[in-house]
Protein backbone atom coordinates (compact mmCIF):
# COMPACT_ATOMS: atom_id res chain seq x y z
CA UNK A 1 0.00 0.00 0.00
CA UNK A 2 1.47 3.73 -0.89
CA UNK A 3 2.39 5.92 1.70
CA UNK A 4 0.18 8.91 2.30
CA UNK A 5 1.68 12.36 1.89
CA UNK A 6 -1.40 14.57 2.42
CA UNK A 7 -3.27 13.37 5.46
CA UNK A 8 -2.43 16.67 7.64
CA UNK A 9 -4.42 18.73 4.92
CA UNK A 10 -7.07 16.52 4.51
CA UNK A 11 -7.89 16.67 8.08
CA UNK A 12 -7.45 20.26 7.89
CA UNK A 13 -10.09 20.16 4.91
CA UNK A 14 -11.97 18.09 6.58
CA UNK A 15 -12.46 20.33 9.78
CA UNK A 16 -13.38 22.86 8.14
CA UNK A 17 -16.12 21.10 6.13
CA UNK A 18 -16.98 20.02 9.63
CA UNK A 19 -16.98 23.31 11.32
CA UNK A 20 -19.07 25.02 8.97
CA UNK A 21 -21.85 22.01 9.10
CA UNK A 22 -21.67 22.68 12.72
CA UNK A 23 -26.06 23.54 13.85
CA UNK A 24 -27.17 21.30 10.72
CA UNK A 25 -29.55 18.32 11.99
CA UNK A 26 -28.72 14.92 12.13
CA UNK A 27 -26.11 13.55 9.87
CA UNK A 28 -25.37 16.31 8.34
CA UNK A 29 -23.33 17.21 11.55
CA UNK A 30 -21.45 14.39 12.02
CA UNK A 31 -20.62 12.30 8.60
CA UNK A 32 -18.39 13.77 6.08
CA UNK A 33 -19.81 13.18 3.32
CA UNK A 34 -23.48 14.94 4.48
CA UNK A 35 -22.15 17.15 5.81
CA UNK A 36 -19.83 18.14 2.62
CA UNK A 37 -23.09 17.97 0.49
CA UNK A 38 -25.08 20.22 3.21
CA UNK A 39 -22.41 23.16 3.30
CA UNK A 40 -22.42 23.20 -0.38
CA UNK A 41 -25.90 23.79 -0.84
CA UNK A 42 -25.93 25.80 1.79
CA UNK A 43 -23.25 27.72 0.26
CA UNK A 44 -25.14 28.03 -2.96
CA UNK A 45 -28.54 28.97 -1.17
CA UNK A 46 -26.50 31.88 0.61
CA UNK A 47 -25.05 33.01 -2.79
CA UNK A 48 -28.40 32.93 -4.32
CA UNK A 49 -30.39 34.77 -1.12
CA UNK A 50 -27.53 37.68 -1.14
CA UNK A 51 -28.78 38.66 -4.28
CA UNK A 52 -32.20 38.19 -3.55
CA UNK A 53 -32.34 40.49 -0.18
CA UNK A 54 -31.51 43.47 -2.11
CA UNK A 55 -34.78 42.80 -4.20
CA UNK A 56 -36.72 42.05 -1.05
CA UNK A 57 -35.54 45.32 0.49
CA UNK A 58 -36.37 47.64 -2.68
CA UNK A 59 -39.69 46.07 -2.78
CA UNK A 60 -40.42 46.96 1.06
CA UNK A 61 -38.88 50.47 0.25
CA UNK A 62 -41.11 50.76 -2.28
CA UNK A 63 -44.29 49.10 -0.33
CA UNK A 64 -43.84 52.04 2.16
CA UNK A 65 -43.08 54.97 0.42
CA UNK A 66 -46.45 54.25 -1.96
CA UNK A 67 -48.38 53.59 1.10
CA UNK A 68 -47.37 57.29 2.68
CA UNK A 69 -47.48 58.85 -0.32
CA UNK A 70 -51.45 57.35 -0.41
CA UNK A 71 -52.02 58.89 2.29
CA UNK A 72 -51.17 62.51 1.13
CA UNK A 73 -53.31 61.54 -2.00
CA UNK A 74 -50.81 60.65 -4.57
CA UNK A 75 -49.46 57.69 -6.36
CA UNK A 76 -45.62 56.25 -6.02
CA UNK A 77 -45.17 56.37 -9.71
CA UNK A 78 -46.18 60.39 -10.03
CA UNK A 79 -44.05 60.80 -6.69
CA UNK A 80 -40.87 59.69 -7.94
CA UNK A 81 -41.81 61.21 -11.47
CA UNK A 82 -42.19 64.23 -8.96
CA UNK A 83 -38.37 64.42 -7.77
CA UNK A 84 -36.56 63.56 -10.70
CA UNK A 85 -38.56 66.53 -12.36
CA UNK A 86 -37.13 68.55 -9.30
CA UNK A 87 -33.76 67.29 -8.92
CA UNK A 88 -34.36 65.62 -5.80
CA UNK A 89 -31.72 62.91 -5.44
CA UNK A 90 -32.83 60.88 -2.57
CA UNK A 91 -32.80 56.88 -3.21
CA UNK A 92 -35.73 54.87 -1.97
CA UNK A 93 -33.70 53.38 1.02
CA UNK A 94 -33.56 57.13 2.40
CA UNK A 95 -37.46 57.88 1.01
CA UNK A 96 -38.51 54.94 2.80
CA UNK A 97 -36.48 55.91 6.19
CA UNK A 98 -38.38 59.18 6.40
CA UNK A 99 -41.72 57.90 5.53
CA UNK A 100 -41.86 55.70 8.35
CA UNK A 101 -39.85 58.34 10.78
CA UNK A 102 -40.57 61.56 10.07
CA UNK A 103 -44.26 62.38 8.94
CA UNK A 104 -43.64 66.14 8.20
CA UNK A 105 -40.47 65.91 6.03
CA UNK A 106 -41.93 63.39 3.63
CA UNK A 107 -45.07 65.78 3.10
CA UNK A 108 -42.78 68.46 2.17
CA UNK A 109 -41.21 66.12 0.00
CA UNK A 110 -44.68 64.92 -1.69
CA UNK A 111 -45.39 68.88 -1.78
CA UNK A 112 -42.18 69.64 -3.78
CA UNK A 113 -43.25 66.78 -5.69
CA UNK A 114 -46.58 67.74 -6.67
CA UNK A 115 -45.33 71.15 -8.00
Amino acid sequence: MPKVKHAAATRRHKKRVMKAAEGQWGGRSRFYKRAKESVAKGMKYSYRDRKAKKRNFRSLWIARINAACREHGMSYSRFIAGLGKTKVALDRKVLADIAVTDKKSFAKLVETAKA
